[in-house]
Parts: C-alpha cells; structure tokens; sequence
C-alpha cells in the first residue's frame, strides 16, 4: 500500500508513506488508491482512500492536509485543517503535531521534509516548471520560519517519473537552458528529431543540494514505467484515457 524511506523512518516521532495505487476502493482508471480531490473519481470513494491512508498513518481522517496544486513556486504554513477553499501552492510546511501533509501526483516529483529535531515538516509538489520557480526552496523556507534548520533538513523524493520516460520538445529545453545553461545536462538526446529526454528526478536533487539542506535522498521509483503501482499523467495521456489516478506522499510528525 505505502512505501517508506530509511532517511525519514529512523526517527520515531515521524511518520511518512509514498502510498502507492493499491489497497483502495477506487475502480476502473482510478483502481484503486486514488487520493486526487480533483479527479472525476466518485468523491466517496477518494474519501474512503483517504480515510485509509490516515489510519495507516495513525492519524483522523481530517489530519491529511491537501493543497489546490497549480505548478506555482508558492508554500503555505499548515496550522490546522482548511476551513472553506484549500489555498493554491506547491508548498507546505507546519510544526503542528499530528497534521498530515500530502502532496497529490502521478509522474511530477512529491518531496518530503523533515527537521526531525524539532519536529518541522514540509511536503513540496516538484513538477519541472514548480522546480524551476523555485518551489523547494519556498518549502524549505517556509520550515526555517518555523524554526528548521536547513543543514538539519533531510528531504525525501518519492516516485516520479523518470528520464527515459520522459520525451520533452525543443520549446521546453530552450525553456529552461535559458533559466540557466547548465541545465544542459539534465537532457539526453530523444528518439524523435529535435526531442530530448529530461531527467526530473536528477534536476529536483540538483535544486535540493544547492539549497544546501542537511541530507537528500531519491526513492528512485518511476511512474511511467510502473503501471501495477502508480499512476502517470503521461501514461494515461499515451492511451487517451479520460482521467487519471492521484498517489498521495504524506509526513505527519508525532510528540
């Protein structure tokens, strides 16, 4: 149902899982862990995933704390549950125990946080163009003002999709060498003339480790290439199904 990372699950008052697509309710396209809120999923059926990936987490169902996500660079402080809209970002931090923080994807990049020695936590939504705005380092310094440190920040990226599965156009490498020409070797040439494969997982680490936090780590999982447990945007865009499934990666900490 859920996978776990060495680097968050040696410290006893954390709580975190990368849940996969299985162990739900969910039917058809969505079969059967689908978190996403905004899917055409039955909403009774999403709630009812949640509710299970917060019991497995220890936690109510109304711990898990979700954002409206929009590529955007924005974090926001968690100090409980929404009350109306959930705010648009990319971003969350908190240093409120027992709130859930889940990041909603199905091939961008979910990263974990954690200063595990004064019970801070972030989650970040690292599609390319949030990683580029600079959505890890609005998390991380979201978590300093609430008092992290940042060489004591380990941060966790769980399943996303991976460079050979990932064919971008000339557009979007002119994009973003022109942020910065060293992103060159984020790209290997593609099969198709003109077309690159573009390795996410390696660009958020880069953006992590010039942040200069404590640790960083890469689950190393694909989306794309791993049907049986998880779902990919890009993968239901090559079939031309409808709609899409969303994996949640959550962090709670615990007193």
């Amino acid at each position: 149902m859920f996978i776990e990372a060495p680097e968050l699950a040696s410290y006893p008052n954390l709580h975190h899982a990368f849940f996969t697509r299985r162990g739900g309710v969910s039917e058809g396209i969505y079969a059967s862990l689908n978190g996403g809120l905004g899917s055409s999923d039955d909403p009774a059926k999403v709630a009812e995933n949640r509710r299970r990936m917060t019991e497995e987490l220890g936690l109510a169902p109304e711990a898990l704390i979700s954002v409206y996500q929009v590529h955007s660079a924005d974090a926001v402080i968690v100090e409980g549950p929404w009350i109306g809209e959930r705010p648009r970002a990319d971003g969350m931090a908190t240093s409120v125990p027992g709130l859930a923080l889940g990041i909603t994807t199905a091939d961008c990049g979910p990263v974990l946080f954690a200063d595990p020695h004064v019970g801070v936590i972030g989650a970040a939504h690292a599609g390319w163009r949030g990683a580029a705005n600079g959505v890890l380092e609005s998390t991380i310094e979201a978590m300093e003002r609430l008092g992290a440190r940042r060489n004591k920040i380990v941060a966790v990226l769980g399943p996303t999709i991976s460079q050979a599965a990932y064919e971008v156009g000339p557009e979007f490498v002119a994009n973003l060498t022109s942020l910065d020409a060293e992103n060159e070797r984020f790209f290997q040439p593609g099969e198709r003339e003109g077309h690159a494969m573009f390795d996410l997982p390696g660009y958020i680490g880069m953006r992590l480790e010039a942040a200069g936090i404590g640790e960083f780590a890469n689950l190393g999982l694909c989306t794309y290439s791993d049907e049986e447990r998880f779902f990919s945007y890009r993968r239901t865009t090559h079939r031309g199904e409808p709609d899409y499934g969303r994996l949640i990666s959550a962090i709670a900490f615990t007193p």
